[in-house]
This record gives structure tokens, sequence and C-alpha cells, in this order.
């Protein structure tokens, strides 16, 4: 499965047409996160045809006051009218404030839901997720992109609807009062809708491309900070300040062109509103000479025409917002329409009846698998027994992490079968996983938190420890003693990235944390590659406290590492060899580099 995000999967020529098609097939697969504020939209949706409404009356009310009070002089009546009117103002204001806040919870409840659900997502996509896309794209997914559906929902849905019957409520009341003059208002309407049909798609992908190279510019942000250590050493300060440069230009461009596309529309239907009014004067005192309208009834022509076009000018400013919004979300489906390609097959036993009491906690059968095109194991089997120590060694990129990465199930291979304690390595839970196997990488990954909640990390069997208990246990283990390196004991705190810890002290957290949860197959990735001897050999101390049946795995270059190794496999070229004991492991590597001199 190929799991590389791209910018978009919809087409830069969308029409209006089009893009309504694609709002309410987007609003489908949004609803989900609606769903728990039905009852709240539903309110803001009847609030909304109520503002509307009251907006909608204000001009009629206002042409009544001219022809029926003012003009006869009517006092009472006309204190009617203002009294009316008043009434109206403070419905608008009221319902006004009541649909910015009930919209403005739904957005952020939504936003939290929404957010929560794209996180989940990526934690249940395979490695191959990860390897195919930035971390700062998919960063500005989901801050950046989830927050402009949250401004969609909090500021554009209310205004968008309450403009929509505001203008569909004129259309129709206009052609009551006079025709005449509602066919002359509503001619440049057209023009308009003609000009926003041909814009349209530039405006799209001007938003788009604004957002894509926002989340570059966050990839290169994450990348710099992130190895801003290894750029002072190398002192390249200069080339990571001029491809940020490079990422930034390319987002104030992207950002200039979407900001003037999204106020194109402003302009435009100013012009229509201005000819408009200035043809319903002429049109209107026309028709006034004539008697067949009156001077209250043209004064609210020119209010129904300033509230008709208003609206379609906010109309023209919304909808490019709501192109933003589609991109956005088209980011996000791309990511919650995504599934993992590790499915779960039925938990079989293979062969139980001749594998009941077999020796071998792991079985590589025939297994091919590469990362692209090239394969990088090539009809590889092998088997590791109970309680033994393994060692995989071999040239850099021959295959040894790829090896690893295989038993602990990041990947599935092309061809063949990995069986793991009698069964289908398929068949096990992810979690099953993790509690049979442990894997320690060369420096392991800690939380910002202290050092006894990264030692109860992802042991399910010490959630309920507090401090104490947690202590108790490490003491009969006979572990405590480790806790004398931290400041703080088990209370320490484990700064951001780990860095008020050295990298002998997250060891020895790993460590811990593995051997208590008592792992059926460990597997040592170059964990003790950049520590010194002592601490090199208190890890090795701790190993000891495993239980005996338990496998190790250990990939590393360094050669006194794997000298106590019961056996020895060389991987290289795709193909594993068995090198036997280290002597023979010795020779074998030396026959290699001789043969490639």
């Amino acid at each position: 499965m190929d799991y590389t995000l791209t910018s978009s999967q919809t087409s830069t020529q969308r029409t209006i047409r089009g893009s309504l098609r694609e709002l309410f097939t987007s609003a489908r697969g949004f609803s989900p996160f609606l769903s728990e504020d039905a009852f709240r939209f539903g309110m803001v949706c009847l609030i909304v045809v109520l503002n509307s409404a009251a907006g909608i009356l204000t001009p009629f009310a206002l042409a009544y006051a001219i022809d029926h009070t003012l003009i006869e002089r009517n006092i009472g009546g006309l204190s009617r009218v203002v009294a009316f009117l008043l009434g109206l103002y403070v419905i608008t204001a009221i319902t006004g404030f009541l649909q910015s806040r009930t919209m403005g919870l739904i957005a952020q409840r939504t936003l939290f839901r929404l957010r929560a659900a794209l996180f989940e997502k990526i934690q249940r996509l395979p490695i191959a997720f990860f390897n195919a896309n930035r971390a700062g794209d998919l960063i500005s997914r989901i801050n950046n992109d989830t927050d402009k559906l949250s401004q969609f929902l909090s500021e554009t849905v209310v205004r968008f609807a309450g403009m929509f019957f505001v203008i569909f409520g004129i259309g129709i009341f206009i052609f009551f009062l006079n025709v005449k003059l509602a066919t002359v208002m509503l001619s440049m309407t057209f023009l308009l809708i003609i000009v926003s049909r041909i814009i349209s798609p530039w405006v799209q992908r001007n938003n788009l491309s604004n957002l894509t190279s926002t989340g570059g510019l966050s990839s290169h942000a994450q990348e710099n900070l992130t190895n801003f250590k290894v750029i002072v050493a190398f002192n390249r300060q200069d080339y990571f300040r001029d491809k940020f440069k490079e990422a930034s230009n390319a987002q104030f461009r992207s950002a200039f062109w979407s900001d003037v596309s999204n106020e194109i529309f402003r302009p435009l239907y100013d012009f229509a509103n201005n000819n408009t009014q200035l043809f319903i004067l002429l049109f209107g005192l026309y028709l006034v000479s004539r008697g067949e309208m009156t001077i209250g009834l043209l004064v609210g022509f020119f209010g129904y025409a300033q509230r008709f076009y208003d609206p379609l000018r906010i109309l023209g400013s919304l909808w490019a917002q709501v192109q933003t919004s589609l991109a956005a979300w088209t980011r996000i489906q791309q990511i919650l329409s995504l599934e993992s390609n590790l499915t779960i097959v039925p938990s079989i036993k293979i062969h139980a009846e001749q594998k009941l009491d077999k020796k071998e906690i792991l079985e590589f059968s025939h297994v091919t698998f590469g990362y692209a095109e090239d394969p990088v194991l090539c009809d590889v089997s092998f088997r590791l027994e109970k309680g033994k120590t393994y060692a995989l060694v071999g040239p850099t990129g021959g295959g040894k992490s790829t090896t690893a990465a295989l038993m602990v199930r990041l990947y599935d291979p092309w061809k063949g079968m990995i069986e793991f304690d009698n069964r289908d390595i398929r068949s096990y839970t992810p979690q099953e996983l993790s509690e049979k196997i442990g894997f320690i990488l060369q420096e392991p990954f800690l939380f910002t938190a202290s050092v006894g909640d990264n030692i109860r990390y992802g042991n399910h069997a010490l959630d309920a420890y507090d401090t104490a208990m947690l202590l108790a246990l490490l003491q009969r283990e006979g572990l405590a003693d480790l806790l004398n390196r931290f400041e703080d004991g088990l209370e320490t705190i484990v700064h951001e990235s780990a860095e008020n810890i050295s990298l002998g002290q997250k060891q020895l957290i790993a460590f811990i944390r593995i051997v208590l949860r008592r792992p059926k197959l460990l597997i040592l990735d170059e964990a003790t590659a950049n520590i010194d001897t002592i601490t090199e050999k208190i890890l090795d101390e701790i190993l000891c406290k495993l239980p005996k049946d338990t496998t190790k795995v250990i990939i590393a270059h360094r050669l006194n590492t794997i000298k106590d190794a019961d056996e020895i496999m060389f991987i290289n070229g795709g193909y594993i060899q068995r090198a036997g004991d280290f002597h023979a492991a010795i020779a074998l590597i030396e026959k290699k580099q001789k043969k490639y001199s």
C-alpha cells in the first residue's frame, strides 16, 4: 500500500457547481464529528433563520414608515413602526450573539474530536506511513488544517447560512413588491455568478498551494530544531538557513496570492452593488414619475439592494474560505481514510500437533522483503531457539535492522511466513506482540515525565503501581540500586527530548523497563554502541535478570558485544549466512572484507 500523502486529491478545475457538490459530500463525511452536537446545531439553524428574517423585514418596515406615516404625518403609526424596528434590532442582536456563541462551542468541541480521531488514526498506521511522509507536514495537518475547519465551523458556516437565507428571502420578497425593479436589481447577479465560476478554480489552487507550503515550512522548522546540535557541531547554520529561507519565501508567495485571491471578490461585488444602486435609482425614479411605485418603496428597494449585495460580497469572501476548508478537509481525509496493511489474521496454531513442544521461538520461512522495488532480504529462512543469544552482523545496509523490524512486525514480508511462538506472527495484536517482544534501540525514546512513569510505560501490569510500590518491586528484582544514578530517583523528571539525562541513563531506563516486562524475545539494535564500558557492563548485568528462556537478538558492529553469543549470523546482499561461533564469524567477516577490497 502506498502511504504517500499528496497535496490534494481534488481537481484544480473545480467549478462552483462541483464545489457545492463536493461541499455536501464532505459534509456527509464530516457529520460524524458533529453528531454529538446535533441538537445544538439544529438550534443554531433556527437562530440563523430568525436572524435572517429580522434583517429581511427591516427595509420593508422603513418603506412602510415613509409611505404610511411620514407622508401622512401619522405620529402614532410612526411610533409603532419605530417600536417594531427596535424589536427587530434587538432580535438581530440577541440571535447574532447566540449563534456566534453556540457555533463557537460546537466548533471547539468538534475540533477536539477531529484532532483526537486524526491522532488516533496516525498511531494505528504502520511505520511505512511515517517513512513516506514528513513529520512537519503531518503536524501541519493536525494543527493548521484542523484549525481551518474549526474557523469554518465557528465563522463561515453561520455566516454562509445566514447570508444564503437573506439573499434567498430578499430575492423572493422584492418580486412581491415590484417585478420590474426586482428584475433590474437581480440582473447584475448573473454576471457575478459567471465571474465567480471562472475565477473559483484559481482561488482554490492558491489556497491549496498555501496549505501545502505551510506544511513544508513546518517540516523545515521541525527538522532544523530537532537537529540543531548537529547543525551547530558541523557549523552548517548557513545551509539550513538558506533552506529555511527558501521554504519561507515559497510560503510567503503562496500566502500572498492566497490573500489576493481571497479578497478579489470584494471589489467585484462592491462594483456590482454600486452599479445596481445606480440602476435602481434611475429606473426607480422613472417608475415613481409614472406613478407605478412610491418613494417609500424606492427607499425600501435601496435598502434591499444594500442588504442583497452586502451578503453577496461577503459570500464571495466566504466562498474563498469554503475553498480553503475543502482543501484542508481533503488533506485531513487522506489520513482518516488510510488503513493499516498490517491486518490481523485468524489465530490458528501452525502444525500444532507436531510443534507443541518445539524449541524454536521464532522462524523465518522463505521470507522476501524490501522497502521499494528491490528486495533487502531474499528467500531468507532461519530459526531462533528459546533461551539462546543470537548476534546479527554485517555491513551497513546489509539488512540487520530490517530483519529486526520484521521480527517485531513493523512490516510484513512480501513473500514467505514469520512464525512466532508457534503461531503466525500476523495473528497477534500489536498489544500482544509488545508484551511478548522487547525492542531496545541505540537511543531509546523517553517521554516528558518522571523516571517512574517511563519505567511503567507500556507495561499494563504496572498501571496501578504508585512510586512506593514500583520502588518495592525494583528492590525485589535487585534493580533499585540503579536509581542512584538519577538525582531524585523515580521522581526525577525527564525533560523534553530527554536532554537533561545522559545516554547511559536513558538506556538504564529502557533496560529496566524491558526486564520488568519479561519478554519472550528481546532485540537489541546497537543498544550499547554509544555508551561507556562501565555502563555497558551494568546493562549486561540487568539482562542477566531476564528469564532463562528469553531469546536475545543482538545487532552490533562492535565485536566484543557479540563474543558471548551462542550463534552469529552474517547478513549481507539480501541473504543470511550462519557464521557459527565468534571465531568462525571473525573468519567469515575477514573473508568478506578481502572479497570486496
